[in-house]
């Protein structure tokens, strides 16, 4: 576990020794973090799906940044059929880290998969169709979507449980339950199955029942056929009702199917002709005004880059022309003597470190590191008792700029690094300090400053 404010390794103390930041409270929270993880994996194990989306996102609460979390939050919900809702968990993983993530993995295999990428769409696409449907009240092409859309996605279990609700509303019993208890193969513990199974397993008949009614039915046999009548329905007259019944529907069926069926047919046809002509229309209208729409913006970028190809080259001429001018003038001020060798340091460190390095000529160099090394001496030691009285007068921050510039001017002087310590050892910035007292250490050694520095260092670390 890492220090939330300095990224140090955490130790058994209850306090970072990297920054001396209290984390004891923070622990805690990773380790719920962690407990409520644990807890989804079993559950994940014996597909309680429910429960561990539930435990996985009180882990999330506590812990924003837990990848393993998140990578298996994905998982079940691609388990359940929900496609999208796993893709942004995973997408969300692989921005918290790039590099060495699982959900890299995850992410490639639906990409690279276009047919069941596809199938996933059309899948969620039918599900909201079905959705408008149930809407509008038509709840039989609802079902005969979600058929399509199980088919295409069996572990839907939101498809799944829509489906059986619509068959318990059509009283369909038997077909309500054989869904759910599919859905519940998928997750053991999903709420709203186990109540829609609990109302179905109430409304459907016993046993007890099944046996009454066969028991009030009359059964012969008819040569080798049984027959099964209800009772009191032993007039025939009623049969024949039924048989005239048949005959005349028959009749019907056949005049609509001669007469009637082929002009809808052709009329059904001509409809879909005009929508299709009109789409096409479209369709053309709209591929032109896109490839008007990408040369646009080829040659937008184009000239983006144009652009941003000039505007470099002129920051570059004009980071070269502000440091020509800087060394410019401090030339003059040291060959008229118009400023003094503290001024001179001042117009020189105007001049980037990033310029000299990369960009300077070598005789631009030349002339910087001469006249340096001519103001040297004196801006080290003004510096340095600049540095040394502020340091006395508890101005820390203007000792530590002071001294700092003394020690870059004049490696040699000890006293400068000493003091620069503990002026960041009395502003409070004791890793800073540490730092800088090992530096005297190493540089001077065998001096008094040196076993004073050794000493601090014992003192900051609790030695």
């Amino acid at each position: 576990m890492y220090c939330f404010k300095c990224g140090c390794l955490l130790s058994e103390k209850n306090f970072c020794t990297g920054c001396g930041a209290d984390v004891g409270l923070y622990k805690k929270i990773m380790h719920a973090a962690n407990r409520f993880y644990n807890d989804a994996l079993d559950k994940a194990k014996v597909r309680d799906l429910t429960g561990a989306v539930s435990s996985l996102r009180q882990c999330l609460k506590l812990d924003k940044n837990h990848i393993d979390a998140r990578n298996l939050l994905g998982l079940i919900y691609f388990e359940r059929g929900e496609v999208v809702a796993a893709l942004s968990e995973w997408v969300i993983s692989k921005n918290i880290r790039s590099e060495k993530n699982i959900a890299d993995d995850y992410i490639d295999r639906l990409q690279n998969n276009q047919g069941r990428l596809e199938a996933y769409n059309q899948t969620i696409k039918k599900y909201n169709i079905a959705l408008a449907y149930c809407e509008q009240d038509s709840l039989d092409l609802a079902v005969i979507q979600l058929k399509k859309v199980v088919s295409m996605n069996p572990r839907f279990v939101q498809a799944r449980q829509l489906l059986a609700l619509l068959y318990i509303q059509n009283q369909e019993w038997e077909s309500a339950k054989k869904e759910l208890e599919k859905t519940l193969r998928i997750d053991a513990n999903n709420t709203m199955t186990l109540r829609y199974l609990k109302e179905v397993d109430e409304m459907m008949p016993t046993e007890e029942e099944h046996v009454r009614k066969k028991k009030e039915a009359i059964v012969y046999r008819s040569g080798n056929d049984t027959v099964i009548q209800p009772v009191g329905k032993k007039d025939r007259s009623g049969l024949q009702t039924l048989v005239n019944m048949l005959i005349g529907v028959a009749i019907g069926v056949g005049i609509a199917w001669f007469l009637v069926l082929p002009a809808r047919i052709q009329q059904a046809q001509d409809d879909v002709n005009e929508r299709y002509k009109a789409v096409s229309e479209q369709l053309d209208a709209k591929t032109v005004q896109v490839n008007e729409m990408t040369v646009q913006i080829n040659e937008l970028m184009q000239e983006k880059d144009s652009l941003t190809s000039s505007l470099s080259e002129a920051q570059a001429d004009k980071v070269q022309i502000q440091a020509n001018t800087d060394l410019i003038e401090a030339v003059l001020m040291h060959m008229n003597k118009t400023g003094d060798e503290m001024a001179i340091a001042d117009t020189l460190e105007l001049i980037g470190e990033d310029y000299l390095q990369n960009e300077a000529t070598e005789s631009f160099r030349t002339l910087y590191a001469t006249l340096r090394t001519n103001v040297s001496k004196v801006v080290a030691r003004k510096s340095y008792d600049i540095g040394y009285e502020a340091f006395r007068a508890e101005e820390y921050d203007t000792a530590i700029e002071n001294l700092e510039r003394a020690y870059a001017y004049d490696p040699s002087n000890g006293e400068a690094l000493y003091n620069l310590g503990n002026s960041y050892n009395k502003k409070g910035d004791l890793e800073k300090a540490v730092a800088i007292y090992e530096q005297v250490v190493e540089l001077f050694p065998k001096t008094e400053k040196a076993r004073k520095s050794q000493n601090y260092i014992k003192e900051i670390k609790g030695d």
